[in-house]
């Protein structure tokens, strides 16, 4: 896929309350891990390879397993590898992302179970967080931006192994 246009320059005011809005989400207080798992159910879905590059390599320069990573698109036959509230936030994005197809009880269901996961303050900052994950990817996917070459500036995880394996 070729570069249709970047959107940082195509519409600087639209770009800028994009990164706001990511930066509102980012100091939330949401588990960066968490979010990251969020980001990369949605990417799954909405097919944005490169918001999948990007959130896969932040969640291990933050030290997931990679094992768990693997995992993110089948959570729910690997139920086991996360725990009840990274459930309930999966679900939710899952409902969320998928809200033209997905039943109004359904969606109901994934907002009840997350609101027993996620306090009264928080449960709006993850429904905000899905949000902009999913604008991101449509705004990245329409516009054609190229995937590989994202680092992370958080590292490239080894030194988050190393401590673990410490």
């Amino acid at each position: 896929m070729s570069t249709r246009f970047n959107p940082s320059t195509a519409w600087p005011p639209g770009y800028q309350a994009m990164q706001d809005l990511s930066q509102a989400v980012d100091q939330s207080g949401l588990d960066p891990l968490l979010l990251n798992l969020v980001y990369i159910r949605a990417s799954q879905i909405n097919g944005c390879a490169f918001c999948l590059d990007l959130h896969t390599k932040d969640a291990i320069a933050l030290g997931e397993d990679s094992q768990r990573l693997h995992l993110v698109a089948a959570w729910r036959e690997a139920a086991r590898q996360f725990d009840e509230r990274e459930r309930a936030a999966l679900a939710l994005t899952e409902a969320l992302t998928l809200m033209a197809s997905t039943r109004h009880q359904d969606l109901d269901q994934a907002m009840d179970a997350a609101a027993e996961q996620f306090p009264a303050e928080e449960l709006p900052q993850l429904v905000f967080a899905i949000g902009a994950i999913n604008s991101w990817n449509r705004l990245t996917v329409a516009s054609g931006r190229p995937v590989g070459g994202y680092r992370s500036p958080l590292g490239d995880g080894k030194s988050a192994v190393r401590e673990a394996a410490g």
